[in-house]
């Protein structure tokens, strides 16, 4: 398949995970709380999974492509153009969403804490420590590669993989709302911190650095699990 189409792919899925999430957050946080946030993450990577993994891959997570690669499940030569695709989706979405917030009297992507659903720890953001939040990070992202690789083996029950995925996601975010506001995303990090201020930019390299870190060791642990598969 041409490599436009797969990175439209790409650019359209982390569209949709940070405009669903991260919109839900936004515009409708307030009425549907963490369960409903998590839920709302879970559901686009389920859903553009099964729109746009037949294409793409379905990464939609610059973490996951990293992992991926490790994982020998993936290109290193093609990992820059879908991380770019990721970044500029996740971009447009935050865009786009604040473009929707705006409509509403009163509304400052810039207010305060989780605004905008930005990351953030500290008193900044949810009041957990820098520690807790770099953890917090790492190990979420590992499990979520370990997840990922290994419902995407050869000799998986077919058509079950997003399934497995965006619930993975779900567990994720009920867990690390509270501590992180949940990036495992470097992508969906990115799209929000360009308008959420200053704390959240100064904040931005742990959500850049330890999804990566926690997708590598996810990826090379799930590896070393199935050494022996079948596959």
């Amino acid at each position: 398949m041409p490599d436009t189409r797969r990175l439209a792919a790409e650019l359209l899925g982390t569209f949709w995970l940070v405009l669903g999430g991260c919109g839900t957050a936004v515009l409708a946080g307030q009425q549907v709380g963490a369960l409903g946030v998590a839920l709302a993450f879970g559901l686009t990577v389920l859903t553009g999974a099964y729109a746009f993994g037949a294409i793409s891959g379905g990464h939609f997570n610059p973490a996951v492509t990293v992992g991926l690669v490790l994982a020998k499940r993936f290109d290193a030569k093609d990992a820059l153009g879908y991380i770019v695709a990721q970044v500029v989706g996740a971009m447009i979405a935050a865009l786009v969403l604040l473009a929707v917030a705006n409509g509403l009297e009163g509304f400052e992507a810039d207010a305060g804490p989780l605004s905008f659903a930005q990351n953030g720890w500290g008193d900044k953001a949810t009041g957990y420590t820098l520690a807790a939040a770099l953890v917090t990070e790492i190990v979420m992202s590992a499990i979520f590669l370990f997840v990922i690789v290994i419902a995407t083996r050869k000799g998986a029950t077919a058509g079950f993989a997003p399934i497995s995925i965006g619930l993975s996601l779900t567990l994720i975010h009920l867990i690390s709302i509270p501590v992180t506001n949940t990036s495992v995303n470097p992508a969906r990090s990115i799209g929000p911190a360009l308008f959420s201020g200053n704390d959240a930019i100064e904040q931005l390299w742990l959500f850049i650095v330890a999804p990566v870190v926690g997708a590598a060791i996810g990826a090379i642990g799930a590896t070393w699990l199935l050494a022996n598969d079948a596959e």
